[in-house]
């Protein structure tokens, strides 16, 4: 069944509206958004759907539809509270805890959600959650609210409620995407500068096979890390900091190690869009080998794995183009840009297989426009 009849089959009556919100990849900029850096997303077509018809109770009503059918309710009045038999239905219950704490007024919804974007796999599939259930819910209730808004508020509730510590690139890119463009942010002032990708080059997202865990993993600590670097140097947040700055602080080398990805990390991101935006394939492929490299050595968040198929997708890939791990690290994807009349010779030529010896999911992707209705 479709997303309106599987609506309409749990709820006795059709949507009233379907949005959409999409996932993103991250072609380089890792860590570096909770550190007021600077990140190069691109929303994909991979996405989240959610249909939705307003009541007049205060309550909210969620179908699941990839969890079985299964289907969670609360009064919006109702402080977060995390509900162990429904746990998909947390990122749902942070955004409405999120908009009200900033003084929107929601009303109720019946909601059914489905989605196919990759679970685990660094496509950011929570934020992708978050922000299409605040674009309908501000539909619902007739609020103009603007895509940065929607981001600020779905970051909120995945750090305030879920638990986990995030940046702001996730929720933005999937908020504010723009069709056929890369986006380059600037994490501090939230700044969004499209950057259009040459026609003749492919996004490939290949799945290591290993499912990230980022709040049961050590996201956070690297978070408390980087934190506790800026605060020995004495700025505010590493995007203030320089490797002189750094090399001068007496840092322990471990704390030095974070620090020094997030530097050179943002330096990377400053340069990449610039030769993205040049058509320089040869330039962004050695900036995204230095940034895994960095992520392996400097910050510690690849897996075997994961620096496996990147080495082989960037030997298959050769100069004009490059590969790196995307996503908060510990498993999940590697991206990919390659020459689109080279993509069906290099992934014909991949060997790589996942843990469980099965060939990798791959995506082929553009870059596509962020969140909106997609029925009124």
């Amino acid at each position: 069944m479709t997303l309106a009849q599987q609506f309409e089959a749990a709820f006795g009556a059709a949507p009233a509206l379907i949005a959409r919100a999409p996932g993103r990849v991250n072609l380089i900029g890792e860590h570096t958004d909770y550190n007021d850096g600077f990140v190069l997303p691109a929303a994909i077509s991979v996405e989240t759907r959610i249909a939705a018809a307003p009541r007049s109770d205060g309550r909210i009503r969620v179908l699941a539809c990839d969890f079985g059918g299964a289907i969670a309710e609360w009064k919006l009045e109702a402080p977060y509270a995390a509900d162990p038999a429904h746990p998909w239905a947390d990122y749902v219950r942070g955004m409405t805890a999120a908009m009200i704490q900033r003084g929107h007024a929601l009303a109720g919804a019946d909601i059914a959600m489905t989605g196919n974007v990759p679970k685990g796999a660094g496509l950011s599939s929570s934020a992708s959650l978050m922000v299409g259930i605040g674009t309908v819910l501000a539909a619902l209730a007739g609020l103009s609210i603007a895509p940065a808004d929607i981001a600020r508020m779905a970051q909120a509730g995945e750090c305030d409620h879920v638990g986990m510590r995030c940046g702001i690139m996730d929720q933005l890119a999937s908020a504010a995407g723009v069709a056929s463009h890369a986006l380059m942010i600037d994490c501090r002032t939230l700044d969004v500068r499209p950057v259009a990708m040459p026609e003749d080059v492919q996004i490939l997202i290949v799945h290591s096979g290993v499912a990230r865990g980022l709040v049961e993993g050590h996201y956070n600590e690297r978070r408390a890390q980087c934190e506790a670097a800026a605060a020995a140097i004495g700025v505010s947040a590493l995007r203030d900091a320089d490797m002189a700055m750094l090399n001068g602080a007496g840092l322990d080398p471990l704390t030095l190690s974070r620090a020094r990805h997030v530097v050179t990390e943002n330096a990377r991101v400053l340069a990449a869009a610039e030769a993205l935006a040049a058509g320089d394939l040869r330039a962004t492929g050695e900036l995204m080998a230095a940034s895994h490299a960095s992520m392996r050595d400097d910050f510690q968040i690849t897996v075997p794995a994961v620096d496996a198929l990147a080495a082989e997708l960037q030997a298959l890939i050769g100069p004009e183009g490059g590969a790196r791990m995307t996503g908060g690290g510990f498993g999940g994807a590697v991206v990919a840009l390659c020459r689109a009349d080279r993509t069906d010779a290099v992934l014909g030529a991949l060997t790589y297989r996942k843990p469980d010896g099965t060939a990798p999911l791959v995506l082929r992707e553009t870059a596509c426009a962020g969140a909106g209705l997609v029925m009124r």
